[in-house]
C-alpha cells in the first residue's frame, strides 16, 4: 500500500497536477458560493477542458472544484441565506442568525474549519480503510438497514420543528409527496403527473431547493421593502477562525458529525445532502447547545458543515470500489472516469490501486485548498454585497434562474422553482418551517426504493419477523420511532409546566 502511495504522490506534485487542483479548487469555491448554483453546473462546465489533461489532472480539476464547491455554498448560506449548493441547506438556519447578530466572520470561520476538518478526517479513514468499508457497504447495508436509517433521518423533522412540531410534520409530508411525483422507481407507473408530460420525470432537486431558499428569501425581502420594515445585507469581508478554548464541550459534535457523513457518504446512493440533515438532527437531539440551534448556535454550523464535507469525500468509495455513484454528481464523475480510461468498479482497487490513492491525495489537498479559497471569496463577497440592494436581489435572481436551467437545459425547471419559491415565501410568513420539506424530499426517493426492494428480500415472512432478522435495522427503528415522539412529549411537559407556573402565581 505504501509503494502505492509514494508512487500517486509523484503524480499529484507534477506542476500540471497543482496548477489544476488550485484553478478546480477556486473556481469551486466561486461557483458553489453563487446562489442556484451548484456542484454538477461546477464540474459539467469543466468536463471538456479535461480532455486535454493527462488523467492525474483531470481527476485534480473535478475533484477540486467537487470538494471546494461543496464549501463554497456555506458562504452566501452565512451572508445571504442563500444556500450555494443543497448540501449547505442546513448551514443557513445558524449561520444566517449569527451574522444579523453581527458574527458573520465568526460563523464563517466555524463553518471553514469544520468543513476542513470533516473533509480531511474523512480523506484518512477513507484512505486506509476504503477496501473494507466498500466490502461493509455490500455485505451489511441491505435494503432494510439503509430504509430504517432514512427513517431515523425523517423522524429528525420533529426536532427541526421545536415549537411547531406538527407543522413541520406537515411539511415533512409534503416534501415526500412531492417526491413521488413522477414515475414509480420499480414499476415505472405514472403518479401525480396529471397528463404532464414534464412531470413524467418527476420534479429535480435544484428547482425545489432553489425555490425553498433563494427565491423565497428574494421575495421575503422584497415583502420587508414593501412592509417599510428595516432591511440590510450583511457585510463581512473576512473569517475569524474559533479559537481553542471556544472548542470545548463542541468536539463531540464535530466528530459526531464527521462520522454521520463518512458512514453515510460510503452507503451508495445517499451522499451528502442527506448526511447533512442527518447530522443536523442528531446535533438537535445530543448537543448541550440544542436549545439555541436554528438561533445562531455555532453546533449547527460545525454539524452540517463537518458532516457534508466528509460525505462528500466518502462517496468515493461506491463510486470508485463498487462503480456505483454514491450522489447525482458522482455520475458525472464516473463518465468523466470513463472517459480518461479509468474504470471503477470491484477489481479498480486491484487494477489500478495508484489511481485510487491519486484520487485520496488529491482530496486531502483540495481540502487544505478551502482555507485560502475562502478567505479569498470571502473577501469579492464582502464587496459584493456593498452593492444596491435592488442590483444585489436581481443578481440572486438571475444566478438562481441560471443554476435551475442549466443542468438539464429545461424552462419548466424555471417555472417549478418560482413556483416552489412562492409557497415557500407564504410559508415562511404563517410561520411553517421549510427545513422538513427538504428532508422529506431529499430522503423520500431513497426511501421508497429501499422499501421496494425490502418487500422483495422479505419473501413470505411477516413484517415483524422481517424486521427481527436484522438486529441492527430493528435498533435503528427504534431509535427513530424515539426520535420521533420524544420531541412531543417534551414540548407537552413543558406546556404543563408552564400551566402549572401559571396557576401557581395566579393562587
Amino acid at each position: 500500500m505504501f509503494e502505492h502511495i509514494s508512487q500517486a504522490f509523484s503524480l499529484i506534485l507534477s506542476w500540471e497536477t497543482l496548477l489544476a487542483l488550485g484553478i478546480g479548487g477556486f473556481f469551486g469555491t466561486i461557483v458553489g458560493a453563487l446562489p442556484g448554483l451548484g456542484t454538477a453546473v461546477a464540474i459539467t462546465v469543466c468536463i471538456p477542458f479535461t480532455m486535454l489533461m493527462p488523467s492525474s489532472a483531470a481527476i485534480a480539476l473535478l475533484l477540486g472544484v467537487y470538494c471546494c464547491s461543496i464549501y463554497g455554498g456555506s458562504i452566501t448560506s452565512v451572508l445571504l441565506n442563500t444556500p450555494g449548493t443543497p448540501q449547505s441547506a442546513c448551514t443557513s438556519l445558524d449561520g444566517y442568525a449569527m451574522a444579523k447578530k453581527g458574527q458573520a466572520a465568526q460563523a464563517l470561520g466555524w463553518a471553514t474549519a469544520s468543513s476542513t476538518f470533516g473533509g480531511l478526517s474523512a480523506c484518512l479513514v477513507v484512505m486506509l480503510a476504503a477496501p473494507i468499508i466498500a466490502a461493509l457497504s455490500v455485505k451489511y447495508a441491505g435494503p432494510l438497514e439503509i430504509s430504517a436509517l432514512i427513517c431515523m433521518g425523517l423522524a429528525c423533522i420533529t426536532s427541526l420543528s421545536e415549537g411547531n412540531q406538527v407543522k413541520g410534520l406537515l411539511m415533512g409530508f409534503l416534501g415526500l409527496f412531492l417526491a413521488t411525483v413522477g414515475s414509480d422507481p420499480l414499476s415505472g407507473e405514472m403518479r401525480f403527473t396529471f397528463g404532464q408530460s414534464f412531470l413524467n420525470g418527476g420534479i429535480d432537486l435544484m428547482p425545489v431547493v432553489v425555490g425553498i431558499f433563494p427565491l423565497a428569501e428574494l421575495f421575503y425581502r422584497v415583502y420587508e421593502v414593501h412592509a417599510d420594515t428595516v432591511s440590510s445585507p450583511v457585510e463581512c469581508r473576512t473569517i475569524l477562525f474559533p479559537k481553542l478554548r471556544e472548542w470545548k464541550g463542541r468536539i463531540p459534535t464535530l466528530l459526531r458529525s464527521t462520522a454521520i457523513g463518512v458512514g453515510l457518504g460510503a452507503l451508495p446512493g445517499t451522499g451528502p445532502t442527506a448526511a447533512t440533515f442527518i447530522s443536523y438532527g442528531s446535533a438537535k437531539r445530543l448537543s448541550p447547545r440544542r436549545e439555541g440551534m436554528g438561533k445562531g448556535e455555532p453546533d449547527g454550523l460545525i454539524a452540517g458543515e463537518a458532516s457534508n464535507n466528509a460525505a462528500g469525500t466518502a462517496t468515493m468509495v461506491p463510486t470508485l470500489a463498487l462503480g456505483i455513484p454514491g450522489e447525482p454528481v458522482m455520475a458525472i464523475m464516473l463518465a468523466t472516469f470513463t472517459l480518461h480510461g479509468i474504470t471503477p468498479g470491484v477489481q479498480l482497487m486491484q487494477d489500478n490501486p495508484v489511481i485510487v490513492y491519486v484520487t485520496f491525495l488529491t482530496l486531502i489537498a483540495a481540502n487544505l485548498l478551502i482555507v485560502p479559497t475562502g478567505l479569498l471569496v470571502t473577501r469579492f463577497f464582502g464587496y459584493l454585497l456593498r452593492m444596491p440592494t435592488s442590483l444585489l436581489l436581481s443578481m440572486i435572481l438571475i444566478c438562481s434562474i441560471l443554476g435551475v436551467y442549466l443542468p438539464r437545459g429545461n424552462v419548466t425547471d424555471v417555472w417549478i422553482a418560482l413556483v416552489i419559491g412562492v409557497f415557500a415565501f407564504g410559508m415562511r410568513l404563517g410561520n411553517f418551517p421549510v427545513g422538513p420539506l427538504i428532508i422529506g424530499y431529499v430522503l423520500g426517493p431513497q426511501l421508497e426504493y429501499r422499501i421496494g426492494q425490502a418487500a422483495i428480500y422479505q419473501g413470505n415472512r411477516t413484517v415483524p419477523e422481517y424486521i427481527i432478522s436484522s438486529p441492527m435495522a430493528l435498533v435503528l427503528f427504534i431509535i427513530a420511532a424515539v426520535l420521533l415522539v420524544l420531541p412531543f412529549i417534551t414540548a407537552f411537559r413543558n406546556h404543563r409546566r408552564k400551566v402549572n407556573s401559571t396557576c401557581n402565581l395566579d393562587s
